[in-house]
């Protein structure tokens, strides 16, 4: 399931959801991403998070099909939040749930990493001072994505 909106999630419920209506699976993993108060020595007010309406559900729904491709999964869900967002709001959720862990370990780090890189969003954030910039794509985020081009299971 992909869900991208403005309004914040509760972890405990979503998780809570996923495991009633699957009782056939043994493990649930999750992931929660928050916006931090700091970035490139920068003291952050604000995140905005922009998208573009339905080409975001489609990657995010490509990234999630991928997981469940490469791993065992039972299900996989994705929230991810638009709009503005201060620090230590939450920006992100990931579950993933299985039979057994370590498939969903694998695939929740996967659909993080790839997030990061081939998802549609633009950030910008404004700083103490009122300037605002747009966050650029890290080498690092590329980097975890490519691994898993050669990661078999």
């Amino acid at each position: 399931m992909i869900r991208v909106q403005t309004e914040d999630f509760d972890v405990g419920l979503e998780i809570q959801q996923l495991r009633l209506a699957q009782p056939n699976i043994g493990a649930v993993v999750s992931f929660v991403g928050q916006v931090r108060d700091m970035n490139e020595g920068d003291a952050i007010t604000e995140l905005t998070l922009e998208h573009y309406p339905g080409m975001t559900e489609k990657a995010l729904e490509a990234i999630a099909t991928q997981a469940k491709t490469r791993w065992d999964i039972a299900d996989i869900l994705i929230i991810h939040r638009i709009g503005q967002l201060k620090p230590q709001d939450q920006i992100v959720l990931v579950i993933a749930s299985s039979a057994h862990r370590g498939e969903a370990f694998k695939a929740c780090e996967f659909v993080m990493d790839y997030l990061k890189s081939e998802a549609p969003f633009w950030k910008k954030e404004v700083m103490t001072s009122g300037e605002s910039r747009w966050v650029e794509a890290k080498h690092t985020d590329e980097d975890a994505k490519h691994r898993w081009q050669h990661h078999k299971n």
